[in-house]
């Protein structure tokens, strides 16, 4: 696959930079990214990661836009409110590109559905708004030996991970957070959330997704950034792998 003339002019930025390049921006354009959600984090990265031509993204949510998520999903506006978030993002990405692909899947992802949704992705990139789901993603990704980029926000905090797993000496998502699924009880609506630091988190979630497709920089997998927005701090954490993490004893 080569780029059209109209590319060359899209993506000029991208392909002057001496790390992306043209040949950096035929693989965006040949990948295909699963994105978990179509939220807070899911907003800014659909609309970076379509920016950034990506060919086919995979969105999977089960939700329809509510008023309520005006105030961070930065995708939708009124005239979205009562429409499937899968549907309206779609429409969201086809205004700025209509050359890339959605694929939409209008369901809740799950244990028994993640390897049907997720087999075909380069990337996965898990906005989820809940931990049960976060853990089946995880487990898939590390399953299927598909990267996991895995973004989260709560209140003005703001979390980023990449992870390999299955990969020699590198942590699972579960090395990090371990198997509790009822660590996550306040949801956004009880807790709330700073719709920036959403944002944010989103965008970060944006570039590692671009780093896994075409690598620049240093390796981030293994690695947890935290953020903090009351505090404006930024901490960047190298997490070992668990040896007593379920995952690590199987393999």
């Amino acid at each position: 696959m080569s780029l059209s003339d109209a590319d060359l002019d899209r993506f000029a930025r991208h392909i002057v930079l001496k790390e992306i390049g043209g040949a950096g921006q035929v693989r965006l354009r040949n990948a295909t990214v699963a994105m978990i959600g179509a939220g807070g984090i899911g907003s800014p990265a659909l609309q970076y990661l379509a920016a950034a031509g990506i060919g086919t993204i995979v969105v999977i949510d089960d939700d329809r836009v509510d008023l309520s998520n005006l105030q961070r999903q930065t995708i939708f506006d009124m005239t979205d409110i009562g429409t499937a978030k899968v549907v309206a993002a779609g429409r969201a990405v086809a205004r700025r590109d209509p050359g890339i692909r959605i694929v939409a899947h209008r369901e809740r992802i799950g244990a028994a559905n993640a390897a049907r949704l997720l087999a075909n992705a380069d990337v996965i990139l898990d906005g989820a708004d809940n931990f049960a789901t976060r853990l089946a993603v995880a487990d898939a990704a590390l399953a299927l030996r598909i990267p996991l980029v895995a973004a989260s926000v709560a209140q003005f905090d703001g979390q980023l991970g990449v992870f390999r797993g299955w990969e020699d000496g590198q942590p699972c998502y579960r090395c990090l957070v371990g198997d509790d699924p009822q660590r996550d009880a306040a949801s956004c609506a009880e807790a709330g959330v700073m719709g920036a630091m959403a944002g944010m988190m989103g965008s970060l979630a944006a570039i590692e997704v671009i780093r896994a497709i075409v690598p620049f920089g240093q390796d981030s997998a293994g690695k947890v950034l935290i953020a903090d927005g009351l505090a404006l701090r930024f901490r960047t954490l190298s997490l070992p792998r668990d040896p007593g993490c379920r995952h690590h004893h199987a393999v």
